[in-house]
């Protein structure tokens, strides 16, 4: 069973799943929020789709470690996924990981509308790759 990575943003909720081995992530796609939270449905989608066994959704986190209130936004957003799923959810500091994945589009070189398309699947990879990297390790 795989695991699914989810970046929560203002607008958008990038998406990526890892491989059956658990040991690469993938961005997917990316899901727009819509004001019917409909959202969840496309995410219930994929997990179905996609095989998902668990969920990992980006925390993020003050510099100096505090949870401020886009962390709480994300860790209600976590909540509601795990109850409608029921599968584990998983909370996972995703401190400049868009910033990483904005740098690193940056570094080849990639328009500013493209990146726009791929920044929030981007770093979903990058907190799912960061999330998988540390369970290999233990």
């Amino acid at each position: 069973m795989r695991v699914m990575g989810l970046d929560y943003g203002d607008r958008n909720i990038g998406v990526a799943v890892s491989d059956a081995f658990r040991w690469t992530a993938q961005g997917l796609t990316v899901v727009e929020k819509r004001r019917d939270g409909g959202e969840l449905d496309r995410i219930a989608e994929l997990v179905k789709e996609h095989e998902v066994s668990e969920i990992v959704v980006g925390l993020p986190k003050n510099m100096n470690g505090t949870v401020g209130p886009r962390g709480e936004i994300c860790i209600a957003f976590a909540e509601q996924i795990g109850q409608k799923l029921e599968i584990p959810v998983h909370l996972w500091d995703e401190r400049l990981t868009t910033v990483a994945a904005e740098r690193t589009l940056l570094e080849a070189d990639v328009s500013r509308r493209k990146r726009k398309q791929v920044i929030d699947k981007m770093a979903a990879a990058l907190i799912l790759q960061n999330y998988l990297d540390s369970n290999t390790k233990r």
